[in-house]
């Protein structure tokens, strides 16, 4: 069992010390710290630390990768440094300006997606479950309940709604929170743009007038990148008059300019703006259909091979961006996330491969850890950077298993339905189900490949004799 404790203490003088860290969170498996000088972090160092399984920077912010048990990790390192959850120290703001440099631009963009998104999986995979429970319980599969039976309707129908119908207010704020704009202001400007007298012309082809100027309304329920796009708006806008306002008036006023300014700007630019790139991602996206099943099959073989290196280069998230407004948009992705799922499980089956071929004691526990972190908590990153990473040949096994496995699925026809992840084998199913039996078994089909083939080239071509030898 990993020593919390100890990894928090080993961590901590590798980042510069507790002086060094403004703001310390974690995701599902890594401990994300923002700190005031990166220039004082020992990556190399990090990456020794016995329970780190590797250690990067993605934009600004320092990454270490630990695990599933990265939250008690965080305690410790909490506990240990003083340093408050989520709290920023105004030091990081002189260096604020050299951030927005052009040259940055696409790791700050990258940054503020997956930081925004990420904090929005547990709503979307809620959503996104029960209504599959619902699919395994109604007429779809087991027929316990009626189509028309309240618990199904609830289950499917109003569950879902809630969760996917107001992203944009969940986004206002999840996005608020990661630019540092005020999060109340955030949700507000998503609640204006589904308002339901907003959502009541779209649905009849009405106009809305903001100001006295006409704009066509449209309905951004379910939408995700009116807001993305927004957001940045207050944020600066928000800034300036929180700079300009005198602080007697800057309580009632600051938010009150703040609104006035950016809902127009939401309205007339940006939400507009965001359903024009929404449509000609779909198009794109799904363009590939022109080209008939080879071209789709190539799609999916190329993003089940290299989906892991697009994760580890942080070039993910506007993939699955694409994907998360497709499903928000049509309910399903035919394409992104089951090439994505196969890779996964390919991750997977190079960790059993390594198991299965190495014999040090200690390198085989760890293999099987990963293994069971796979299984259990559906996680990629343990696997990944425990084996793939650290024994380079091992990506032959990822990039066959993930490959074939998307060769498979695509084959097969295999749809995916949620907008989320899962958190074991069982829940990444789960998101197959609202297709039918068969959708669901083409997907354990899939995957399935992809562990097997991962495991078996793993296996035979996984490592150097020199690795054998130092691993036996």
């Amino acid at each position: 069992m990993a020593d919390n404790k100890q990894i928090a203490a080993d961590v901590l003088p590798l980042v510069g010390g507790a002086e060094n860290v403004t703001v310390a969170t974690n995701c599902m498996t890594r401990l994300r710290l923002t700190l005031k000088d990166n220039s004082l972090v020992d990556l190399e160092g990090l990456k020794k630390v016995k329970g780190v399984l590797g250690a990067q920077f993605s934009g600004a912010q320092l990454q270490v990768i630990i695990g599933q048990n990265v939250p008690k990790v965080l305690d410790e390192f909490v506990a240990l440094s003083g340093v408050t959850r989520g709290a920023a120290v105004d030091e990081n703001l002189d260096a604020e300006p050299e951030k927005f440099e052009l040259k940055n631009l696409g790791n700050i963009i990258l940054d503020y997606l997956s930081g925004s998104m990420t904090q929005l999986i547990p709503i979307i995979m809620a959503g996104g479950l029960v209504r599959s429970i619902a699919v395994v319980i109604g007429p779809q599969l087991l027929g316990l309940v009626a189509e028309d039976s309240a618990t199904y309707q609830f289950l499917y129908t109003t569950f879902y709604e809630g969760a996917f119908t107001f992203l944009p207010i969940y986004l206002g704020w999840a996005a608020a929170k990661k630019l540092g704009a005020s999060q109340t202001l955030g949700m507000l400007l998503g609640a204006i743009l589904i308002a339901s007298s907003v959502v009541s012309a779209a649905g009849a082809g009405e106009t809305i007038s903001i100001y006295g100027i006409p704009v066509a309304a449209a309905d951004y329920s379910q939408s995700v990148l009116p807001m993305a796009l927004s957001m940045p708006v207050l944020y600066f806008v928000e800034k300036f008059f929180k700079k300009v306002m005198p602080d007697t008036l800057s309580t009632i006023f600051s938010p009150l300019c703040t609104m006035l300014v950016t809902v127009p700007v939401a309205f007339m630019i940006m939400g507009p703006l965001g359903n024009l790139i929404g449509g000609a991602i779909g198009n794109a996206l799904f363009a590939v259909a022109d080209f008939g099943i080879v071209g789709q099959l190539i799609v999916m073989c190329f993003l089940g091979a290299f989906w892991q290196l697009l994760v580890v280069g942080g070039m993910h998230m506007p993939i699955i961006l694409l994907a998360i407004v497709q499903i928000t948009a049509a309910g399903y992705d035919p394409y992104i996330f089951v090439s994505t799922n196969s890779a996964m499980f390919a991750v997977w089956g190079c960790a059993i491969g390594a198991f299965l071929r190495i014999k040090d004691k200690d390198e085989k526990s760890m293999a099987s850890g990963y293994v069971i972190s796979a299984l259990a908590g559906g996680v990629t990153e343990p696997a990944l950077f425990g084996v793939n990473l650290r024994w380079k040949r091992t990506m032959l096994g990822m990039f066959a298993g993930g490959a074939v496995g998307a060769l498979v699925c695509g084959l097969l026809g295999v749809t995916y339905y949620m907008a989320g992840g899962g958190t074991n084998v069982i829940t990444v199913f789960l998101n197959y189900v609202q297709g039918g039996m068969g959708n669901m078994i083409g997907a354990i089909v899939g995957c399935l490949v992809s562990v097997v083939v991962a495991a078996i080239v793993t296996y035979l071509f996984g490592f150097t004799k020199e690795e054998l030898e130092e691993l036996s």
